[in-house]
């Protein structure tokens, strides 16, 4: 390990990527014990100061998929937000997937509980305060609500025991690491359609890229509400597309969809994220919050192939919401995992 922290150590202009190989070691050495805490501790800082290049990423986000078992989807969705949570913004993505599932469009979901930098509200913060205790649900019951439903929640540390195992090392070094991009973009369900939010706009291409050679055929790369997967309904939003393998630039604009609304500001806390987002799901949501998911829900319906454009895939959001087909998903969904999360 001291051979591999001496090339991405040395500072802002010595430092260099490491190749694929060596990162492919140095992901091994860490996720094995074969570093100590310091050698682990002093690489990840490293690497946030220079910056991840896409072959340390793919060499990081490889090596923890060789130590997960997949649950393949067929046609599914993963949709990608920030595991250290969101503090401003209300998570769309969570109704949003109930909606896409009611409209014939597997998603899944993913994430642990809070971690740095952000220290935010968490997906299963979320589904905690709807009473699904989503992080001691077994794989098992995991699965087979996600067959019922087309909804599957992922419990990544548990479903990946090496994140659980670092999760003290990273909470003490406080900083985004490798790790909080490869945990996001580990596909347990292989699916073939992503939507992954990122913050900075300097890692667009980037990503993009990376989904790309990730083997991800359609997706959308949002810079989102707080570097989540999440459009925003007051302004236009930057994104990069991928459709068959290809990239391009895409401006999303909500005024084009007669969504564009001013949001308020609110004081998020779990439990207002889950009643907003059953709110949302009852057709009774302030307008805001509803036009973000059929914002969010048209954008994947076209993107997932489900819709032939924008304006049908919102159309198609807002008849399963109407229709109450949305909110039905999430009660049988979370009627299944609560009798044995609850246990």
């Amino acid at each position: 390990m001291i051979s591999l922290l001496k090339e991405v150590g040395r500072g802002k202009r010595g430092a260099r990527d490491l190749t694929y190989d060596e990162a492919a070691q140095a992901a091994e050495l860490i996720l094995t014990g074969g570093a100590t805490e310091a050698q682990m501790g002093a690489f990840l800082v490293a690497e946030r100061i220079k910056m991840e290049s896409p072959d340390e990423l793919k060499a990081f986000i490889h090596a923890l998929r060789k130590r997960i078992t997949p649950h393949p989807i067929a046609g599914s969705l993963d949709c990608a937000g920030p595991y250290d949570g969101r503090a401003r913004t209300f998570i769309a993505t969570l109704p949003t997937a109930f909606v896409l599932a009611a409209c014939g469009v597997p998603t899944t979901l993913h994430g642990s509980a809070t971690m740095p930098p952000k220290w935010g509200i968490t997906l299963p913060d979320v589904l905690e305060a709807l009473g699904v205790q989503a992080l001691q649900a077994s794989r098992e019951a995991l699965t087979s609500a996600a067959a019922r439903t087309g909804f599957l929640f992922t419990p990544t540390e548990s479903w990946c025991a090496p994140l659980g195992e670092l999760r003290q090392l990273r909470q003490e070094l406080g900083l985004r690491t490798v790790f909080n991009t490869a945990e996001k973009l580990l596909r347990f369900t292989e699916a073939p359609f992503m939507a992954v939010g990122v913050f900075h706009g300097t890692v667009f291409e980037k990503i993009t890229n990376l989904l790309i050679d990730l083997g991800v055929t359609n997706g959308i790369v949002v810079q989102g509400m707080e570097g989540s997967e999440d459009l925003g309904v007051d302004k236009r939003t930057r994104t990069y597309l991928i459709k068959d393998g290809v990239s391009e630039l895409f401006i999303i604009d909500p005024e084009i969809y007669e969504l564009q609304v001013e949001v308020p500001e609110v004081e998020w806390t779990a439990q207002l994220q889950a009643e907003t987002a059953l709110a949302v799901l009852r057709g009774e949501a302030e307008l805001p919050f509803l036009n973000m998911v059929l914002l969010n829900s048209g954008v994947r319906l076209w993107v997932a192939g489900a819709a032939g454009s924008i304006e049908e895939g919102i159309y198609m959001a807002r008849h399963a919401i109407e229709q109450g087909t949305a909110l039905q998903k999430f009660t049988q969904w979370s009627e299944a995992i609560k009798p044995v999360s609850a246990t």
